[in-house]
């Protein structure tokens, strides 16, 4: 192995850390400046929330743009994941690229009904065809579809982490204590989004608040650390 490889090697290491952590970011700023009302996902009220949408027309149009950034950002950085992670376990590195993905394509997805409502608040031809009752009707079909692709999304994303954090915790590229806390943190996510549809007792608003910090903590201290450092005992090339 060269001097170059594994300079690439690093220097990959530290865009897709901060590429994690650029996410977290854009996150938190279009929360708290975009789509403050209309984000189903922040209020999970679907009628609220459609009716918002019909007068937000250019809040609609930027929060769609948004997550089309951060579609992109999470496709690098499951490529990249798969590149420094593939030498400690193919078959779960390629397991959790192709989790990864697909959890981006349906945070797109949910971007595309973010657009779909936009359309519907703001074409004559909507306006024209339905009454202002018939177009919540529509936008709140759109919502419907942004929450429910984005919770999808939520669980492979966390599945494909906990893949990556265990390929970290095998092949200490980074302290081991980031990545076990990291695993727990992902299945953490995964098993009680999936678990509150059946006990609804973990759909309240303590365990959807410990999750989230828990998973928040793992991919702050995995972006930081990879964006500063990379990786740990880097032995192999690309």
């Amino acid at each position: 192995m060269t001097n170059h490889q594994l300079l690439d090697l690093q220097q990959l290491s530290r865009y897709v850390g901060w590429a994690l952590i650029s996410t977290i970011v854009i996150g938190i700023l279009s929360a708290l400046f975009i789509s403050s009302g209309i984000n189903i996902n922040l209020s999970a009220d679907v009628a609220a929330t459609a009716e918002n949408m019909l007068g937000a027309e250019q809040r609609l149009h930027a929060k769609a743009y948004m997550s089309l950034l951060l579609f992109l950002l999470e496709v690098f950085i499951s490529v990249g994941l798969f590149f420094i992670l593939r030498g400690s376990g193919l078959v779960i590195a390629t397991w959790s690229l192709l989790l990864g993905v697909t959890a981006g394509l349906l945070t797109l997805f949910g971007a595309v009904n973010t657009l779909n409502v936009s359309l519907i608040a703001e074409n004559v031809v909507f306006q024209s065809l339905v009454d202002t009752e018939q177009r919540l009707l529509l936008a709140s079909v759109q919502v419907i579809s942004e929450y429910t692709s984005f919770h999808l999304a939520i669980v492979l994303s966390s599945l494909a982490k906990a893949g990556s954090f265990l390929l970290f915790f095998r092949s200490r590229f980074i302290p081991r204590l980031i990545s076990a806390w990291g695993i727990f943190a992902s299945l953490f996510v995964a098993t009680t989004i999936v678990a509150r549809d059946f006990i609804p007792f973990l759909g309240g608003s303590a365990f959807t608040s410990a999750f989230m910090l828990c998973n928040l903590i793992a991919l702050v201290s995995l972006g930081i650390y990879m964006g500063v450092c990379g990786v740990r005992n880097t032995n192999r090339d690309l």
